[in-house]
């Protein structure tokens, strides 16, 4: 993976700029700790940070290929899962190749294909190329959103990059929000609207589309969305094919030429992840695989069950390293490193997040880097199995909003009645779920209990799985981790939302097809756990201290959340049973205690970045 940035402007000449696209791409060097590039024509410039995964060697960007029909340079953030297939094909049309990198295979795609050649590629990618001759700019995006873009334009140019951190080096570009980036940040955050930046100032290029700007200005279009299509296999059937897809996805997920672990949580989803890699390098004869786990200091002697998180990850983990027989690396932090690193990973994110559930994954993404490079994830088999407990709960089917933020008047009153007002909090809140719903490719003869599964399930897809993704790239980018999230392949995704539900929690399980596809390949006590989410620390030392700290910015008259902030509703909940409440205000497990760490982040991303308020 890497770290991309452009800069492409009509009116100025850009090779007496040289130092902002430095600038740019510097802002990146976390995403990409091997190597650097830089290329500029007078219109154009891009910008490369390389963390070497495949073809250390020969593998550097921006790069260049020259062809008949012109010069082409491309930067490129991602895997193509593929890339060997498509190689062959491109070869029998006379191609030839210098690497054995994917850059040098999608470069290749796009000069034989053009804007089609996103079509044929499985696998995670950002990339914009530059055809000198035609100037003309393409940018695209994978279809679930996995690898970030964002961008921005003004009168006569357009400028991209993989984080909003570099867009923010482009001398016309400032840290600004209004009245949708506010409600962005206290309504809907840490989610994201897709195709919003938050700040005002930028956009975000949504997952499944593509970009061109050239003289004439900018066009986007998708090029992939979520197609209803009738299923008509059987339970036994549906869960062969899943099987097949996802080991599939996993083997080719494991192609790399530096070192591989997984996340191992002792779940379902990491556990199949990591018995299927176990079994891929046992087949070649690889050896022993890492796994890593992450708990909190004491947390064994603070869990509580509740029925957003009912047990406790670490005899799992230990049950599956024993029947796995992997190479294990527990990993643990303790409340000071937590609180730490909430404002790294605003710094990592460019805003307020999952405050300790970003935190600790960058801490845990860290610790891992020191033995891997690469390491597979279990994310957003939830989302797309339906695991999570909205699917099942009558109260989150009919809110009409989404399931994951049903505490949206607890949001509304921690802003003064004026900014609530202004922004039109429960308008706006509307709109956005309306904007969801209305996207939902409804299928002709489903009757409503299918409907209402399959918004659900689209919900999740697009609306939550983006969040968990962005959280994914960021934290282990900013350590130049690569983590790679099979259950995300396009494939797999597009096959399973069309899946009716009564298969899809076969033995009336949440998660079903999923367990019955992996019989054989897990030991029926984990196959069988009750799902449990990603940890989070119990221990009471985390919520005072986020808590003394929360109220200490709003002893300091200097803080900018006194703009948007009723102080007194902030001091209420401190005072009361609802600081230790296991009840969620976003997802599963932001709660009392992410609350309060959510305002930290809030003022220290508007101190840092300076945010200019424009109302």
């Amino acid at each position: 993976m890497c770290g991309i940035t452009g800069w492409i402007d009509w009116k100025r000449e850009l090779t007496g700029h040289t130092a902002v696209i430095e600038q740019m791409t510097a802002t990146l060097d976390a995403r990409g700790p091997d190597a650097k590039g830089t290329w500029v024509t007078e219109s154009c410039a891009l910008g490369h940070r390389r963390l070497s995964v495949i073809d250390p060697v020969n593998g550097m960007q921006p790069m260049i290929r020259n062809h008949e029909s012109g010069t082409y340079a491309v930067v490129y953030n991602g895997e193509l899962y593929n890339a060997w297939e498509l190689r062959r094909e491109l070869e029998s049309r006379g191609y030839s190749f210098q690497t054995n990198c994917d850059t040098e295979v999608l470069l290749v795609s796009y000069i034989e294909w053009r804007e089609q050649c996103v079509e044929k590629f499985n696998g995670i990618f950002a990339f914009a190329i530059w055809h000198e001759q035609e100037q003309k700019l393409f940018v695209a995006r994978d279809r679930l959103g996995v690898k970030p873009l964002f961008y921005s334009r003004g009168e006569g140019w357009f400028a991209f990059g993989s984080e909003p951190k570099s867009l923010l080096q482009h001398p016309s570009i400032e840290p600004a929000i209004g009245a949708e980036g506010i409600a962005e940040i206290f309504l809907v955050g840490p989610a994201r609207t897709p195709g919003h930046g938050v700040y005002s100032t930028m956009s975000e290029l949504r997952p499944g589309h593509n970009l061109t700007y050239d003289r004439n200005g900018l066009r986007t279009t998708a090029y992939w969305k979520l197609q209803s299509e009738p299923h008509e296999l059987d339970a036994e059937a549906t869960a062969a094919e899943v099987r097949e897809l996802l080991i599939d996805t996993v083997e080719r997920q494991l192609v790399s030429d530096v070192p591989v672990g997984t996340l191992l949580s002792g779940g379902l989803d990491s556990s199949a992840l990591t018995a299927l890699t176990v079994q891929y390098y046992n087949r070649l004869g690889l050896g022993q695989v890492d796994t890593y786990s992450v708990d909190y200091v004491d947390n064994d002697k603070h869990f509580k069950a509740h029925s957003f998180q009912p047990n406790a990850d670490a005899p799992w983990i230990h049950r599956m390293v024993e029947e796995l027989g992997t190479n294990h690396h527990y990993v643990q932090f303790d409340t000071p490193e937590l609180v730490n690193s909430l404002e790294k990973a605003v710094l990592v994110r460019d805003l307020p997040g999952m405050t300790d559930i970003d935190g600790s994954l960058y801490l845990f993404c860290r610790e891992i880097k020191k033995g891997a490079t690469v390491a597979l994830s279990g994310e957003a088999a939830d989302e797309v199995f339906g695991g999570y407990p909205w699917f099942h709960r009558a109260e989150a089917l009919n809110a009409n909003t989404f399931p994951w933020a049903l505490a949206a008047p607890l949001r509304k009153s921690l802003l003064k009645p004026e900014i609530a007002e202004l922004i039109k909090a429960d308008q706006y809140v509307a709109d956005r779920y309306a904007d969801a719903i209305q996207e939902v490719p409804l299928l002709t003869g489903e009757d409503e209990t299918a409907r209402k599964m399959r918004r659900m399930s689209y919900l999740n897809i697009t609306r939550f799985m983006p969040t968990l993704l962005d959280r994914k790239d960021r934290m282990s980018m900013g350590v130049g981790l690569e983590v790679r999230v099979p259950y995300t392949d396009h494939r797999l995704v597009q096959y399973v939302f069309n899946i009716p539900w009564e298969i899809k929690t076969y033995g009336n399980r949440e998660k079903g097809l999923l367990r019955k596809a992996l019989e054989g390949i897990l030991p029926d006590d984990v196959l069988y756990r009750k799902k449990s989410p990603y940890p989070k620390t119990h221990n009471p030392s985390y919520l005072n201290t986020v808590r003394k700290l929360a109220l200490e910015r709003l002893d300091d008259a200097a803080s900018p959340l006194h703009q948007f902030i009723d102080e007194s509703r902030i001091r209420e909940i401190a005072a009361s049973d609802e600081a230790s409440s296991n009840l969620p205000w976003f997802g599963q497990l932001m709660s009392g205690p992410q609350l309060f760490a959510y305002l930290l982040q809030v003022d220290y991303w508007l101190r840092h970045y300076n945010v200019k308020v424009t109302l």
